[in-house]
């Protein structure tokens, strides 16, 4: 049985569901789901769970995510991307300083309020903002709580005279639930200019990076060398205090019961065979179950 995290960096054009579609043809596999969607014009990492792991989604969304893009000032879209329809645009006389654009990008730094895109999944009354678009119906964008770590300049500038337009590259590290592209638009906004995202690349997500990955073509073309590019469970937990178990606390473990431990972290990865079975959390003088992995293997 297959057990592991599946480090794809993903081509543009397709949707993060289609690359899971995907693999599961090509590893008949059943048990198997991604951990934070890729727009389909966003490239790079997607963590895809297999099967023990797909108990991790939901830790794995919980993991900082790192982004490297571009952005342009000079116009802006309804999708804050260059596949939505531009909304203003506005020939910039003279250049952005670098000082500039990086004291601006500084001020989302933190725990800031987000409104996201009009085109995105996010559901208002169980349907996503871009059924509503599409639609041509006017609907007021939930507000959310988003962190981000940083947001900072990527090289200089790059300012168009003849077009009136300065593109810049930035690199930005965040919670979940950021969108990257509202970032760049209300980036313009402070600086008094239209903006749009016109690339963007997640370079780290879950705790897993690029030179982690491989490409679903590679995947699809080898299926038999998947053990070659999974990455194990334990990998996951590395940052947890480990323990490892003696027969008959195992055999506690493996009934899931409580058992005392003099350690002192709230959360222990316990191991059993040189592999991750439970982590455990503490509950007054005891530590308890919080999540089984009994299967991995």
């Amino acid at each position: 049985m297959l057990n592991g995290i599946l480090v794809i960096d993903k081509d543009e054009g397709m949707t993060s569901a289609d690359v899971v579609y995907h693999l599961r043809k090509a590893l008949h596999i059943k048990k198997i789901g991604h951990a934070g969607t890729l727009d389909p014009d966003v490239t790079g990492v997607l963590p895809i769970a297999i099967g023990q792991a797909t108990k991790l989604i939901e830790l794995m969304h919980t993991k900082n995510k790192q982004y490297q893009g571009e952005g342009l000032f000079g116009y802006s879209t309804d999708s804050y991307d260059i596949s939505g329809q531009v909304l203003e645009q506005k020939s910039l006389t003279s250049p952005l300083l670098a000082e500039q654009i990086q004291e601006q990008m500084t001020t989302f730094t933190g725990e800031i309020t987000q409104v996201p895109p009009i085109y995105s999944a996010v559901r208002v009354n169980g349907k996503h903002l871009y059924e509503y678009a599409r639609a041509g119906i006017e609907v007021e964008r939930p507000k959310r709580q988003v962190t981000v770590q940083s947001y900072r300049l990527l090289g200089e500038p790059k300012f168009d005279g003849e077009k009136g337009q300065e593109a810049f590259g930035f690199v930005i590290e965040c919670s979940k639930g950021t969108y990257v592209r509202s970032l760049v638009n209300d980036l313009g906004a402070k600086l008094g200019v239209p903006a749009v995202m016109t690339k963007l690349r997640r370079t780290a997500s879950s705790g897993f990076t690029l030179a982690q990955a491989v490409k679903l073509d590679q995947v699809i073309a080898q299926p038999e060398r998947i053990t070659d590019w999974l990455q194990p469970l334990d990998n996951f937990f590395r940052e947890y205090e480990q323990v490892d178990l003696r027969p008959e606390l195992w055999l506690k473990v493996k009934n899931g019961a409580a058992i005392s431990l003099t350690n002192g972290a709230e959360k222990l990865a316990l191991r059993y065979n040189n592999k991750v079975k439970a982590i455990y959390q503490k509950k007054g003088t005891l530590y308890v179950p919080a999540l089984m992995l009994l299967q991995n293997e």
